[in-house]
């Protein structure tokens, strides 16, 4: 009011029974804040002694928990050049459907008789080899015979000298009767001589003595000449063993070298052989790769290389398939201060693009739209990208995931943690501490299961 008048309204009338005035009476209007600001400092404070379950947000991508079941990339195993198409992109093939044929672009393989001539060389160096082998089998059986007749020989030799060192004692022994009948008649030569002289024998008598002392020289002489041809016969006959022996070496030598030489030249045809088979069979599977099928049954979902007369190197993409039917995963990366917090077994709540969800994250049970899985393995190396791998399963006590989800969709994983009030959550945020330390409970080691 401006109190430009001395008469007052308030003095006639009571403001307080105007409903207009009750409204913007202030005082009114103080103690009604005060209650509902006292009401709402109540509920706060009754909110912060509220279970709070603690979580770990990480962002990952469905894959399939088989590795023969997420999409797969063909390759073309040599060089080529796309001659014809057996397939279109969205069409279904199964495991060992032709997806296309390629030609060759290498001048070395251009020859259409190639693997006949291969073969053709295959079968002369195997005939080469078995000629090779053959020699090396007559050679053996030749050094079986000279072997054989060297113990013949060198038997009949040692015979020989047995039979040089008998003839040799003999001679000996017949030598010196000689010469003790020698020296016996040489002895009564010169009695008989003496006897003369004197007169008591006639001159008849002592010739036949002398002729009879003739006779002994000439046996003595005879004698000793056998024992001396003995003698040489028998170092002739040891000489000849020793040549026999070194004849025998020789020949054996040689044709022990002749053997090594066949061996040497079968070894050398068998690496060359090996040589031709391995190039035979290099020739028969490049050939069938001119043909590219399909590993597995699914989806050709790309095809990179899509027109005629494109030339493709070894290695390179042609097509993508992907698998008709697999097991839904999802995998998710978690950063390493939070790995430790992650067990096999434990419950995540997960989130897919495209599906409408409502999250509360410290009120999981209060979540809509969020889906459930397990942790089934935990990655124990570190990724490129300075993250772990987590791999998650459906949780089979929880809702099903979509059917209409597919692989490499995006999804957000919301891994439960230890319940604990809410005044105690805000005051880790607050101080930017991580999640208190969990382990499961559970004394078998699998995981507490938490109520969702």
């Amino acid at each position: 009011m401006l109190n430009i008048s001395d008469i007052r309204i308030d003095k006639r009338l009571s403001l307080e029974k105007c409903h207009s005035s009750r409204k913007l009476n202030p005082e009114m209007w103080a103690v009604k804040f005060s209650r509902w600001l006292l009401i709402l400092l109540g509920m706060f404070i009754l909110a912060l002694f509220l279970p709070w379950t603690q979580n770990i947000r990480a962002r990952g991508t469905v894959t399939s928990f088989n590795p023969t079941e997420n999409p797969q990339t063909i390759q073309s195993r040599i060089d080529g050049m796309i001659a014809e198409w057996f397939v279109q992109e969205g069409q279904v093939v199964n495991a060992g459907d032709t997806l296309a044929r390629l030609t060759e672009i290498k001048d070395e393989y251009f020859d259409p008789s190639l693997l006949l001539r291969t073969g053709s060389q295959v079968d002369a160096q195997k005939q080469a080899n078995d000629s090779y082998l053959e020699k090396a089998r007559a050679i053996e059986q030749q050094l079986q015979a000279l072997e054989s007749t060297r113990v013949a020989k060198l038997q009949q030799g040692r015979n020989k000298i047995t039979q040089n060192r008998l003839k040799v004692r003999a001679d000996s022994a017949d030598w010196v009767a000689a010469t003790v009948g020698l020296a016996i008649a040489d002895t009564q030569f010169r009695r008989q001589e003496s006897l003369f002289k004197k007169g008591l024998i006639s001159k008849t008598d002592l010739e036949n003595r002398k002729n009879k002392l003739q006779e002994s020289v000439a046996k003595e002489t005879s004698a000793r000449n056998k024992f001396e041809a003995s003698q040489a016969e028998l170092s002739i006959s040891l000489t000849e063993i020793s040549a026999i022996e070194n004849d025998f070496v020789e020949k054996i030598s040689k044709a022990s070298s002749e053997r090594f030489a066949a061996l040497s030249q079968y070894y050398d045809g068998e690496s060359k052989l090996n040589k031709l088979q391995n190039s035979l069979s290099n020739y028969t599977i490049r050939r069938d790769n001119y043909y590219i099928t399909a590993p597995q049954s699914g989806l050709v979902a790309e095809t990179m290389r899509s027109g005629l007369g494109e030339t493709v190197k070894q290695g390179e993409s042609i097509a993508t398939i992907v698998p008709m039917e697999y097991t839904h995963a999802v995998e998710i990366f978690v950063d390493p201060m939070d790995l430790p917090l992650i067990h096999k077994g434990e419950v995540v709540r997960l989130l897919f693009d495209g599906w409408p969800a409502i999250v509360f994250s410290g009120w999981p049970n209060t979540s809509y739209g969020t889906f459930g899985g397990r942790v089934v393995a935990l990655d124990r190396a570190i990724g490129p990208d300075g993250k772990f791998k987590v791999l998650i399963q459906p949780d089979p006590g929880d809702t099903p995931w979509p059917e209409a989800i597919r692989i490499g969709t995006g999804t957000s994983a919301i891994a439960l943690l230890k319940e604990v009030p809410v005044w105690y959550e805000l005051w880790r945020q607050l101080n930017g501490f991580p999640p208190d330390f969990y382990v499961p409970a559970d004394s078998n080691g699998n995981a507490e299961t938490k109520k969702k």
